[in-house]
């Protein structure tokens, strides 16, 4: 992607934002990607269905880095010579990635100065978050200003997410054991939230249907306390139960509902199975880049 049409503020996020490329490029977003291991390769993680994904769904054991500082500098120095004068690096929580560690540490040594934004959410949460900001860039406002438009996106964030088991985020480290043990406890089905910029345990159902009928209730709940309300739900294989949701938040809201598949990173983490939903009050909806 040709970095940002010579924009005075640059943004940049990561490949957990589940941003579909052509909103990443029609957003001038800047996307630095993570890195997903499967058994002796690494690639570089693409958002759908490539074959980091594809292992996740056959049970593969794949596990994932952040992006070295050296990717965010060569990424941070091709923005200035396209005319950036300041970015905004926008990246998934520090409680659950170092991603955000990275971006700080290549800031230092940048061309221009970069605010380092931890959004503490991912996926679409982040996505968003990113999107705004891109949108008051484009305006022609102040880093400061951008900066704060992601923040406010950010803040204003809820995830839920439904999984079928919680071990691949016990195994990852992204959940204690206490609390995979009471998530599981009785075979029940758990919904998950993110606290703090952590993943933890939001409700116990006793089947998925029970567990899919509560999450779109979670997130319709959410999306009225919103002035602004943009909604996404993500999914890893089957799309059935996304589908279902979206056309049931649309009839009973209205509102528009973007589905996109989650790429390896977050797959990897989560395993097959993965209903996720996003809710935030978007200070810019309605103003387009």
């Amino acid at each position: 992607m040709s970095p940002q049409r010579g924009r005075a503020v640059a943004v940049v996020t990561d490949s957990t934002a589940a941003l579909l490329p052509a909103f990443a490029q029609e957003a001038d977003v800047a996307v630095v990607p993570l890195h997903v291991h499967v058994g002796e390769s690494i690639t570089l993680e693409g958002v759908g269905t490539d074959e980091a994904t594809a292992a996740v769904l056959r049970g593969d054991r794949v596990t994932t880095s952040q992006p070295t500082p050296e990717a965010f500098a060569e990424r941070y120095a091709a923005l200035a010579a396209a005319g950036a004068r300041e970015i905004v690096s926008v990246h998934l929580s520090g409680e659950l990635s170092g991603t955000v560690h990275a971006a700080a540490l290549a800031a230092h040594r940048a061309p221009v100065p970069v605010r380092v934004v931890d959004s503490r959410v991912v996926g679409m949460g982040l996505g968003f978050a990113a999107l705004s900001a891109a949108r008051v860039a484009a305006s022609g406002a102040s880093a400061a200003d951008v900066e704060g438009a992601a923040l406010a996106t950010a803040r204003s964030a809820s995830g839920f997410f439904l999984v079928d088991s919680l071990e691949h985020l016990r195994r990852g480290g992204r959940l204690s054991l206490a609390a995979s043990a009471v998530g599981t406890a009785l075979g029940m089905k758990p919904l998950l939230t993110l606290r703090d910029g952590r993943v933890a345990v939001l409700a116990k159902v006793r089947t998925r249907a029970a567990a899919v009928t509560r999450l779109t209730a979670l997130v319709q709940e959410e999306a009225a306390r919103c002035a602004r309300p943009r909604v996404a739900l993500h999914y890893l294989g089957d799309d059935a139960d996304v589908r279902a949701i979206a056309a049931d938040l649309v009839e009973r809201t209205g509102l528009e509902v973007l589905v996109a598949p989650v790429g390896a990173v977050l797959g990897a983490h989560v395993g097959p199975g993965l209903v996720a939903a996003f809710v935030v009050d978007d200070p810019m909806e309605g103003r387009r880049a």
